[in-house]
């Protein structure tokens, strides 16, 4: 949700974009999903490298990634994207961006390799968005 907020704050959006802190709201996010042309999700993920780093999965990359779950946010994340792929409505561009968690414990903020990790996610979420409204 921090990465979302600071993405956010970080430049003058136009109208067209949305910004939505999804956190564990599962089927609720269906609308969201099915009703975007491009949709970008940041989460804690465990990558097949696992290297302390942020990562950028773009949708052609999702499949063979997305069924490692580690949490309820990629069990309801990976769902929702079955189900509007079922649906016919799968947004024409998905972008994953996340790093593998530092700390699981709860209640315990960001560390400070998370917090360098979050200036990452919002540098690549940047430059995605920026990407898309030139298209």
């Amino acid at each position: 949700m921090e990465v979302v907020r600071a993405l956010k704050a970080s430049g003058d959006w136009p109208e067209n974009v949305q910004f939505v802190d999804g956190g564990t709201q599962g089927l609720y996010l269906l609308d969201y999903f099915e009703s975007c042309d491009a949709l970008m999700v940041f989460d804690s993920i465990i990558p097949v490298e696992f290297e302390p780093k942020v990562y950028c999965y773009r949708k052609e990359e999702l499949p063979a990634f997305i069924h490692r779950k580690m949490s309820a946010h990629q069990m309801g994340r990976s769902e929702l994207l079955a189900i509007v792929k079922l649906h016919g409505r799968e947004p024409s561009e998905i972008v994953l961006i996340g790093a593998p968690p530092h700390d699981l414990g709860l209640g315990n903020g960001l560390s400070e390799l998370m917090r360098e990790h979050l200036a990452r996610a919002v540098e690549l979420g940047r430059e995605v968005l920026r990407e898309w409204l030139a298209e």
